[in-house]
């Protein structure tokens, strides 16, 4: 099953602030292969070739409008700029390697070889870009800038299901709360609405009154205590986790209508919630097709990559760069952590994304290695400009992702 779904305030929509590109010669866009394809060239063009990846989005497949945030940027440097639609929608790693490498050939027989592929990517497009480093054929990819990467790849929708079947046991027999399915995400077939959704989340944990019950107030702390989901994070999450879920599940170019993801020897740590939630053991070959769509072995090549996350993210867990960092050399990968006040979703100053770019196109092009503090140190050089402030914290230590979701 496809969903066509509005983007509404369930869904996060990243986005950054950076003038619109301008000033670039060439403009080619159509199809290539089973998705659509936004490629700009400047006039003065340095012989390499940026790579966007965009994030998640269930919205229907269309033409690309986003080059990415930094692409004024990049052209004004003389960098081709690129971006595949996908030709998926939703968890769409399955098939964005093969995508990207068509891309990659309606550019090279336009316009040539280029010298030099950086690929970029927010989000799921963080997965997507770390991917496409692994077993993607794109020329010579000599760097790569992960933005609030879902670099864990396939492990996310543990937490997801543990969300989810958390919600079910904790605002069991709440009159409005229920809501239909369970690990599947929605049945299929079915109508339920974004809004219906937010009034049943609701009407569980009052997250959109002004004054919630106190039962309300206490069943919203036992699923941040069983989550860790942060209180402005859980209607989000939840879109995710019935909608994306239901996407992921019944799409017969996924998971063909069976479960990839379980819980059945999970320990939550709440006695109440380890009786009463919801058991689920995946289909051996489901849960075998959602790790190899994606989770990342390492394997970068020669590629460079700088890595930048905020430590509060509510939908991408920071702790998806520890699992990066745990497989990648340390040679090859530079994680950032930008330290904010209020949790948000690829929440980055667009100085931080500005200092992040540079020291990662210093290093491709032979200067040292960037670190979290020198990234700092550029990013308040650069913040009168870019726009600041400048918040990565060096001596940030990110948790390990078992302490964040609970190993299966």
């Amino acid at each position: 099953m496809k969903r066509a779904l509005a983007v509404s305030c369930v869904f996060v929509v990243v986005s950054f602030v950076l003038p619109a590109a301008g000033g670039a010669d060439t403009v080619a866009t159509g199809r290539a292969g089973q998705a659509y394809y936004k490629i700009v060239v400047p006039d003065a063009w340095n012989g390499d070739l940026v790579l966007w990846n965009h994030g998640f989005t269930l919205a229907p497949i269309g033409p690309v409008s986003d080059l990415g945030p930094l692409s004024a940027l990049q052209l004004a440097e003389g960098y081709a700029v690129a971006a595949s639609s996908y030709r998926m929608s939703g968890w769409a790693v399955f098939k964005t390697s093969e995508d990207l490498e068509a891309l990659y050939q309606t550019f090279v027989e336009r316009f040539g070889a280029p010298h030099r592929v950086l690929v970029t990517g927010a989000s799921l497009g963080g997965l997507v870009t770390a991917a496409a480093l692994e077993e993607a054929d794109l020329g010579n990819v000599a760097g790569a800038l992960s933005l609030c990467g879902a670099v864990a790849g396939s492990r996310n929708w543990d937490l997801g299901i543990d969300i989810r079947l958390g919600y079910d046991t904790i605002c069991a027999g709440v009159p409005g709360a229920a809501i239909p399915g369970g690990a599947e995400g929605l049945p299929e077939g079915s109508t339920l609405t974004t809004t219906q959704l937010a009034l049943a989340v609701n009407a569980c944990f009052g997250i959109l009154t002004p004054t919630p019950s106190l039962a309300q107030q206490q069943r919203l702390a036992r699923m941040v205590a069983l989550t860790h989901v942060p209180p402005s994070f859980i209607l989000t999450d939840m879109g995710y986790v019935t909608f994306a879920m239901s996407d992921l599940v019944h799409d017969e170019a996924k998971l063909k209508g069976r479960i990839g993801v379980s819980n059945e020897n999970v320990v939550y740590g709440d006695p109440g919630i380890d009786a009463a939630i919801e058991r689920v053991t995946p289909h051996a070959g489901a849960a075998h097709r959602l790790a190899e769509n994606y989770t990342p072995t390492g394997d970068v090549k020669d590629a460079k990559i700088v890595a930048l996350h905020t430590d509060k993210d509510g939908l991408v867990v920071v702790e998806n760069e520890s699992a990066y960092a745990s497989v990648v050399p340390p040679a090859n990968l530079t994680t950032a952590v930008a330290v904010e006040a209020a949790p948000s979703h690829c929440g980055f100053t667009n100085a931080e994304i500005v200092a992040s770019w540079e020291l990662l196109r210093g290093w491709v092009a032979g200067g040292p290695q960037p670190t979290a503090a020198s990234i700092q140190g550029l990013c308040t050089v650069v913040a009168p400009t870019a726009g600041g402030p400048c918040r990565i914290n060096p001596s940030f230590v990110i948790p390990s992702l078992d302490t964040r979701i609970r190993p299966r």
